[in-house]
């Protein structure tokens, strides 16, 4: 049995729901963490749409019915509240696919990411991308989740992922070449 085969069946018995969000968490904190992170950049940011998220998962279990990954089900929970704190956040632009430029802004100024200058343009270059891309981009490239996990996270088609990824890359490709020195 894997681990969200366990998890899932102590979901289902209300006496141990805590045990279970704890395994959860040990199991997919981190990795929805980073998901988090690259989509709001700041770390702060990412810790309150990680709790938002937790909070989420926990008023949620008992609407949790396994239809789909345990995993998948925490990814589009995580990736909604990180857009969710973007909208909050409408200081920055006016529109959602705006916010790459403020979000590049900040990176520098993020706290711990010590990346050398090919890696911190590769990271400017994702955060120039509209934001469903982006998205896209990030869940295929960093979590290497399949595009049809994507599209149940995303709500988007399968060809509309698959195009999404491509024009990601080559828009990557594109940024990197223009402001590379």
């Amino acid at each position: 049995m894997n681990n969200d085969t366990h998890i899932t069946q102590l979901l289902a018995d209300p006496d141990r729901r805590d045990e279970a969000f704890r395994l959860l968490m040990q199991r997919y904190g981190r990795s929805l963490y980073w998901h988090i992170r690259r989509i709001v950049v700041d770390h702060d940011d990412a810790e309150d749409a990680l709790q938002d998220t937790a909070i989420s998962v926990l008023a949620g279990l008992d609407n949790y019915r396994g239809d789909s990954e345990l995993g998948t089900w925490l990814y589009r929970i995580a990736t909604n509240q990180a857009l969710l704190l973007l909208k909050r956040r409408k200081r920055w632009y006016q529109r959602l696919d705006d916010l790459g430029p403020a979000l590049a802004e900040r990176l520098p100024a993020a706290d711990d990411i010590n990346a050398g200058q090919a890696e911190r343009l590769f990271q400017q270059a994702v955060l120039e991308l509209p934001t469903q891309q982006r998205i896209a981009f990030n869940l295929r490239y960093y979590d290497e989740l399949p595009y049809e996990q994507i599209a149940v996270i995303t709500g988007k088609s399968v060809s509309t992922l698959k195009t999404n990824y491509h024009y990601a890359v080559t828009r990557i490709k594109n940024y990197i070449k223009q402001h590379a020195s």
